[in-house]
Order: C-alpha cells, then structure tokens, then sequence
C-alpha cells in the first residue's frame, strides 16, 4: 500500500513539473515587424505579441521594453501587474510613449512613440514574465533626419530671391553714385580750368 502511493504521489508530481515545464516552453513573445523605418518628428507604433493561455489570465504580469543602442540600455515601458509604471522610464522618453493597456489582455503590447529623434534609433526589446512562462523579442527602427517640407523649401527660394534682388539694387545704387561722382570730378575740374570748359558749361 505504501509503494502504490509513494508511486501515485511521484506521478503526480512528475505530471506537474512537465505541465508546469510544456506552459514555460510553449510561451513565446514576438515581434509583428522586425525593423521599422521612420523621420524624426513622427510618430510610429511597435508591436509585440506573447502568448496568452484562454480563459485564463496571467496572475501577474511584469513587461520591460527597453530601447538597446551599444552597450546602454534606457527604459521606455514598464508594467508590472498589468499596472503601467511611468516612475521608471527613462527620461528622454518621458511624455512621448503611449502604450495601450487593453491591448495587453489580448496578449499584444502597443506603444506609440511620438516626436521621433534621430537618437531613438536601435533596437528595440520587451521582456515579458508571467506566472507561466517568460520570454523576450527584439526590433530595430533607425530615424533619419527630417526632410524640409515644400513649405521652408518655397521659403528658401524666397528669401534667395530677394537676396540676390538686394544685391543687385546694391550693385546698381554703386554704379549709379559711382557714376555721380565721376560726373561730379570731371564739372570741378572744368570749373578749375576754364580752357577746358565747352560751350554752354557754367561753374556756379
């Protein structure tokens, strides 16, 4: 009798440790795109998926999406019992990352990054823990510099018009004041030699 339960309760305790094991493996965060391409002052949203058993929601639930660029890492997200935790982002993301809390039920986290700088290139990794597994993706975005709009463009070519127009009121108003003064020598040189005055000319 004593062998038939000592070999039940190993059973038992086998059969959970390869329930407990099949939930931690068959756990899997993913990302639904891999890299992403945007201009500074956008915005983008990053997507990530993680598995979520049905009818049963994780009893804790603990996300670190971090944005990795060399060897420094900074915080832009972080949940922690399905609560968002604004104290410990980072503060170069502070007030321009969104993340959308009933997305996490579905298993999906969302998160808008707005105002994009080109520093917020890398590679972007969310860590996710819940009482049946755990696992990690990643994705990268490069910004690249914003591009002028036709707007400061037509600008521009504006003010290089009225620049050279400027500069070619200024060449002229110089050739014209030039030619004043020479008219202005050549009459005092007349009224310092009379010989050479011609007929009709007056000195005052």
């Amino acid at each position: 009798m004593f062998a038939v339960t000592s070999l039940w309760l190993c059973w038992t305790l086998l059969s959970v440790s390869l329930v407990g094991f099949t939930c931690a493996g068959s756990f899997v965060v993913n990302v639904t795109q891999t890299s992403y391409q945007a201009e500074e002052n956008h915005n983008i949203t990053l997507e990530w998926t993680f598995t979520v058993e049905t009818g049963r929601p994780p009893t804790y639930l603990i996300i670190y999406c971090d944005l990795i660029t060399g060897n420094k890492s900074s915080l832009l997200y972080h949940v922690h019992n399905g609560a968002e935790v604004s104290e410990s982002q980072d503060e170069k993301f502070s007030g321009r990352v969104q993340g959308e809390k009933d997305a996490l039920r579905e298993g999906r986290i969302r998160l808008q990054l707005c105002r994009l700088r080109t520093e917020d290139s890398g590679r972007y990794k969310c860590q996710v823990n819940t009482d049946y597994g755990s696992s990690s993706a990643s994705c990268r975005l490069n910004v690249t510099a914003a591009s002028p709009s036709q707007e400061e463009r037509d600008w521009k070519i504006i003010i290089i018009v009225l620049t050279a127009a400027a500069a070619l009121v200024a060449l002229l108003m110089c050739a014209y004041f030039g030619l004043c003064l020479e008219k202005s020598a050549e009459l005092l040189y007349s009224c310092k030699h009379p010989e050479s005055l011609n007929q009709g000319t007056s000195c005052l």
